[in-house]
């Protein structure tokens, strides 16, 4: 059993939302602003917050921003937006997942079942590769554990899905890895193929925050993304 948080001003599909996470046998806590949002988030710590775009004294693009600077829980965002920008707008604030309205009951608790799975694949996997808690490539430190990433001990600020996927990438070097795969394995789920420009939305954004690193994450054509071996110096013969 998981805490959720509903944030959704349409008292309705709030309460809709919370009846049917509470016969999946979740405990959930309702808000219906923002600003009780962040009350709330902060009094129950929940799992998971699911999170309307369109909210009364505060939307919930600031209040995803603000949460992202407390926590990494995961959040999936609600709205009526279907625009790509504000898609992309979402994930770049720091939100797990995205579903456009109008959406079903059943669509949206299997996106709450797969956010949890990919927990809980996540922490198995972190048991069973304790060795690899600690990845370090050059300048690049990627700490497992503690969920940070630095260059030349600078701390790189990575939303959890940026991390997720640079982990992923680092623990694999020369590996290429089809973006459809990517989102399988760092999101949780199978999109089907429709919204892999996520993947994209993401490479771009790790390899401008980690500066010339970032070159390391390289583009296979027709595939996905690697994370290139280190290239070895060429010079004269000995």
């Amino acid at each position: 059993m998981a805490t959720i948080l509903v944030v959704e001003d349409e008292r309705e599909l709030n309460t809709l939302i919370r009846r049917h996470l509470e016969d999946e046998g979740h405990s959930v806590a309702q808000a219906f602003d923002g600003p009780s949002a962040l009350a709330a988030a902060q009094h129950d710590h929940p799992d998971l917050v699911i999170l309307d775009w369109m909210l009364p004294r505060l939307d919930g693009m600031e209040v995803c921003r603000r949460l992202r600077r407390e926590s990494i829980v995961p959040i999936l965002m609600l709205t009526a937006r279907a625009d790509e920008v504000d898609r992309v707008l979402g994930l770049e604030v720091g939100a797990d997942d995205y579903l456009t309205k109008p959406f079903s009951i059943r669509e949206l608790l299997a996106r709450v079942r797969a956010i949890f799975r990919r927990i809980e694949l996540q922490g198995q996997a972190g048991s069973s590769e304790a060795n690899q808690a600690l990845l370090q490539d050059g300048p690049l430190r990627v700490d497992v554990g503690e969920h940070t990433a630095s260059v030349d001990g600078r701390t790189v600020e990575l939303t959890p899905k940026e991390f997720d996927l640079l982990a992923l990438l680092v623990r694999n070097p020369g590996r290429a890895f089809a973006r459809d795969y990517l989102l399988e394995k760092v999101w949780g789920y199978d999109y089907g193929g429709l919204d892999t420009r996520t993947v994209d939305t993401h490479v771009l954004r790790l390899r401008k925050k980690l500066g010339p690193v970032g070159d390391r994450i390289e583009t296979v054509w027709g595939v996905g993304y690697r994370f290139a071996r280190p290239r070895r110096p060429v010079g004269p013969e000995a």
